[in-house]
């Protein structure tokens, strides 16, 4: 176990912590060319380390140049060229407070502050962009940061401990580097933030550990997103971007389509669209193609495979795996029920089963009767069907006629709700995620007089000023105080 410091031992996480906290009290990462200058070195980081990043991406993942630069590198430039253009006005004081009579002399501010040392644990299947996207948010906000990335992403890993203590401040931010049990050790110390991506069975892990010290935590998790496909649809146009949504990253994506809800006419007209567009995308044989991925582990393949082989749908397209190096074709299923093994967790895979319902409702029942998703995506050229499941359904993020790429915006706060997760970030968002907002009032001491009211000793009389639950003569009474003082 090794951290970004050359021969650094796992006993040595406290120091870490210790050091950077030291350095959080020190306020050295309070002002904004501080954080200016580590967001600039972070861009500096990713432009002048491309074809590394890419190369590592390549080694873990078998990832395709165009999903590297778009998922991964694109993806983190965006979000710190966001965060650089709008990081004073973020750090500025918010004085649009709405007052009473009784505070309009004062000082009424919302004050955003760094919340101290905070942990970052990353996830595999984008090890780049899950690792530095939260830093972002962490540096823009004022904090000094942990980051851990996924081990199963060795290349990655390696990468990013080698380039961030060159890049950035050591005494800030630092890369501890190490497997599940190493995680486990690193949870035991106190942090002032958590932020975790990865599996719902883990989160668990999370929110037990940060118990004791009443650490927040941000959790970003997953579940089975749905997209439903419903009412006058153009089946061309649908086929392209479900194919390139569910297979990009081979489908190994927290916010990939999981499932396909469509009635039987529109799953038979489906069907066609996507065997012709997944061999435009591919060709005939796409385990020889350079564009697609393979599966991360060995065990993740096990685990997809059996999943496959457990289901009691039919395979329409598809099926093709190759052990030995971790394929598995895009593949398409139909007749899949509710109960059948590829409806029990996420698949995170290129495995697609189409259910098929009768009606509107009924697909609306449906999804609601499964854990709020972290994505919803409905695909129809009627705007009444798209609405009326937005406004009858719940998810971490929706998106109407395409999927995944909503999540690009960084306008738009990211993350779960319910077994999805909880709390969000990107842009804006994840600035507030590591602040903290602190109510100030600074008082006038004119208008002492009208302060007797409160001051002991007590009386029904003072009381009455009050109003005593009467809200409206309460204000009326304070003004006519006000102008006779």
């Amino acid at each position: 176990y090794l951290s970004s410091e050359t021969g650094l031992r796992m006993a040595s996480q406290s120091e870490v912590i210790d050091r950077l906290r030291a350095t959080f009290r020190s306020g050295v990462t309070f002002p904004e060319q501080f954080r200016m200058t580590q967001l600039q070195n972070l861009l500096s980081l990713v432009e002048e380390n491309e074809q590394l990043i890419q190369d590592a991406l390549h080694k873990d993942l078998h990832k395709p140049k165009f999903e590297s630069v778009l998922s991964e590198i694109q993806i983190t430039l965006n979000d710190l060229y966001f965060a650089m253009e709008n990081l004073r006005t973020w750090m500025q004081p918010e004085y649009n407070i709405g007052k009473n009579l009784a505070t309009r002399m004062d000082d009424c501010f919302i004050r955003r502050e760094p919340l101290g040392v905070v942990l970052i644990i990353g996830a595999w299947n984008y090890p780049l962009h899950l690792i530095l996207l939260p830093l972002v948010a962490a540096i823009a906000a004022g904090n000094c940061a942990i980051l851990k990335p996924s081990e199963i992403c060795q290349a990655t890993e390696q990468l990013l401990a080698e380039l961030i203590p060159k890049y950035l401040s050591q005494d800030c931010y630092a890369v501890l580097c190490g497997g599940a049990e190493d995680t486990k050790s690193l949870l035991k110390n106190k942090f002032d933030h958590i932020f975790y991506t990865g599996s719902q069975v883990v989160a668990r892990s999370i929110l037990l550990a940060a118990a004791p010290h009443l650490t927040p935590v941000t959790l970003e998790l997953g579940g089975k997103s749905p997209c439903f496909i419903y009412g006058h649809i153009d089946i061309q146009k649908a086929a392209k971007r479900l194919c390139w949504s569910k297979f990009f990253n081979t489908g190994q994506s927290c916010v990939a389509p999981d499932y396909v809800l469509c009635t039987a006419q529109t799953r038979d007209a489906l069907l066609p669209a996507l065997r012709e567009t997944l061999r435009t995308f591919y060709g005939p044989d796409p385990g020889a193609s350079l564009d697609i991925g393979r599966i991360v582990t060995p065990r993740h393949w096990r685990r997809l495979m059996d999943m496959l082989e457990k289901s009691k749908g039919k395979v329409v397209i598809g099926g093709e795996s190759r052990e030995e190096d971790r394929y598995i074709a895009p593949t398409v299923l139909v007749d899949v029920q509710e109960s059948d093994a590829l409806m029990q967790e996420e698949i995170f895979g290129p495995i697609l089963p189409i259910l098929t319902i009768e009606s509107l409702e009924e697909g609306i029942d449906y999804i609601n009767r499964q854990e709020k998703p972290l994505a919803l995506y409905v695909f129809s050229d009627e705007t009444s069907v798209v609405t009326t499941v937005l406004n009858n359904t719940s998810s971490g993020g929706f998106c109407g006629n395409d999927g995944i790429v909503h999540m690009a915006l960084p306008g738009l706060p990211f993350g779960g709700v319910g077994a999805s997760g909880m709390g969000s970030y990107h842009g804006r968002w994840g600035f507030e995620t590591f602040s903290h907002r602190r109510g100030c009032m600074n008082r006038s001491w004119l208008l002492e007089r009208v302060n007797v009211l409160r001051y002991p000793p007590y009386s029904d009389y003072n009381l009455g000023w009050f109003g005593e639950g009467k809200t409206s003569c309460c204000w009326q009474r304070g003004l006519d105080l006000l102008l006779v003082y």
